[in-house]
């Protein structure tokens, strides 16, 4: 078995250098910055919006059946252009980075065939899916590195959502997450279906990042690095994508280990938010900007049309910088440039989808996450313990329906809140109702600022088994910040 403080101690095999100011967490304004290697790639020479931005390649099956698709997939390190001028090795599904995409249905099951070609072990999540705990992606599940294979399946008995495949082995998820093992899985149902929203080539995900390069173009990992100010969409850095004048839907994934963004075009214009996590909201909501902290997912629609051909925007990020931050770089993510009209019949409707009822919640819990915020240990943790794969840390009985309240302990260090197996509701943030708004819909990560609670609805159906809650933040995670929940249909469970 891994032993956490032995992987985190000698740390140069998985972390690279776990030096003690690389492994505070993003927002201590106060604290001294990260030492800055003399090697690192100074992020404000990289020349910005020269590189077209990649559009994710939709993943063809291996074999269809009538009701299964299956599709082969290989983890292997490939080198890529990040920047303009350099070669960076990077870690992918398919050797494609971002993606690639596997667009899933409704009631039609999904089987993938993962072999695992990197230097290290992996376990693939589907993040936001209904799934048997065997196809779950659990921390300690691991596929050998070097050829190792594993058959995960997906029954997609759920509707439509944003789900993303990522590593998470316990240990290795936050660095090889990094080195960008990330892929889309776009899950659609006929009720999403019958709308005309903006589709085919106007329907875009772009996944976000954050990076450190050296001065050779390679990815510097450090636990904790306050240092990764190179901004990736879709995996090239600062990227443009050509635009035609008319309604676009752009589906933004947060895949970060730790930054958190809010994004909003440099002319303040608005847009519609119609979706989240777990697929549509039940109304569009028209907003000006958009906050995502890692793992969670924002479907909007914006409409081009408005601007002259040649006109050129940026999408801006206006979340709190880390110190020594620099804003040209960090304050933009890539930019958009407005070409001719284009034939446009899609329409966002005043009412997207009606979500079932909350339903009568019979057990409450409570949740604390906390980080050492001085840095002198490596520990973070949930309700005062860090994470033990052999532990089961909350009963829940099968078909329950229980609220959790999550409070973030820490006075400076934001935190954030991802469960396995199920999608929630927010039912409060900071006291306040949450009953519309970009939250109000179907989620599976939350946010967690310092000192606030936040509270969720969520009943445990489909599967019984063993399953994971955690920080997204993946460093926070692999420092510990995470627990099991075990779900059965006993008539009576330890709460």
């Amino acid at each position: 078995m891994i032993q956490r403080r032995t992987v985190l101690k000698t740390g140069a095999a998985l972390t690279g250098t776990l030096g003690s100011a690389g492994l505070l967490v993003p927002a201590l304004a106060d604290a001294a910055p990260a030492t800055e290697p003399a090697g690192d790639l100074d992020p404000t020479g990289i020349a910005q919006f020269t590189q077209p931005m990649p559009v994710p390649k939709v993943l063809q099956p291996s074999a269809v059946s009538s009701t299964t698709t299956y599709y082969k997939m290989t983890m292997k390190e490939v080198d890529v252009q990040l920047v303009p001028g350099y070669t960076s090795r990077v870690r992918t599904f398919n050797g494609s980075f971002p993606g690639p995409v596997i667009k899933a249905v409704s009631g039609r099951r999904v089987v993938v065939q993962q072999t695992n070609q990197l230097p290290v072990p992996a376990s693939v999540h589907l993040h936001g899916a209904h799934v048997p705990q065997s196809s779950d992606g659990s921390p300690m599940d691991l596929i050998a590195a070097g050829g190792g294979t594993k058959t995960y399946t997906y029954p997609n008995s759920q509707p439509h959502a944003n789900l993303w495949l990522h590593d998470h082995a316990h240990h290795y998820e936050a660095e090889t997450v990094y080195r960008g093992l990330s892929g889309f899985y776009l899950l659609t149902d006929t009720e999403e279906q019958k709308l005309s929203l903006p589709s085919g080539a106007y329907d875009v995900p772009i996944g976000l990042s954050d990076a450190r390069l050296d001065d050779t173009g390679q990815l510097v990992y450090a636990m904790g690095d306050r240092k990764r100010r190179v901004l990736l969409a879709n995996g090239r850095a600062w990227p443009y994508f050509q635009v035609a004048a008319r309604k676009y839907r752009l589906r933004l994934f947060n895949m970060s280990n730790m930054r958190f963004y809010t994004l909003k075009l440099a002319d303040g214009s608005a847009f519609q938010q119609i979706g989240g996590d777990g697929g549509l909201l039940e109304k569009p909501v028209e907003a000006t900007s958009v906050a995502l902290s890692p793992g969670e997912r924002a479907d909007l629609v914006v409409d081009f049309s408005r601007y002259a051909e040649g006109t050129t925007l940026v999408l801006e990020n206006t979340a709190a910088r880390y110190p020594d931050d620099p804003a040209e770089q960090i304050g933009r993510v890539l930019q958009f440039r407005v070409g001719a009209p284009a034939a446009d019949a899609s329409r966002v409707p005043a009412t997207l989808r009606t979500l079932p009822p909350l339903g009568t919640a019979t057990v409450n819990r409570s949740f604390e996450l906390y980080t050492d915020e001085s840095g002198a240990t490596m520990d973070s943790s949930i309700n005062g313990k860090t994470y033990d794969m052999d532990r089961i840390d909350t009963e829940v009985e099968y078909g329950a329906t229980e609220i959790w309240s999550v409070r973030n302990a820490n006075t400076r260090v934001p935190h954030n809140f991802h469960m396995h197996l199920v999608q929630f509701r927010v039912l409060e943030r900071g006291g306040k109702p949450v009953t519309s708004g970009p939250e109000s819909g179907l989620k599976d990560t939350v946010s967690v600022m310092p000192g606030e609670t936040v509270k969720l609805q969520a009943t445990f159906t489909g599967y019984e088994g063993t399953y994971v809650y955690h920080c997204h933040m993946f460093d926070h995670a692999a420092m510990g910040m995470m627990a099991n929940f075990r779900v059965t249909r006993a008539r009576s469970v330890r709460r």
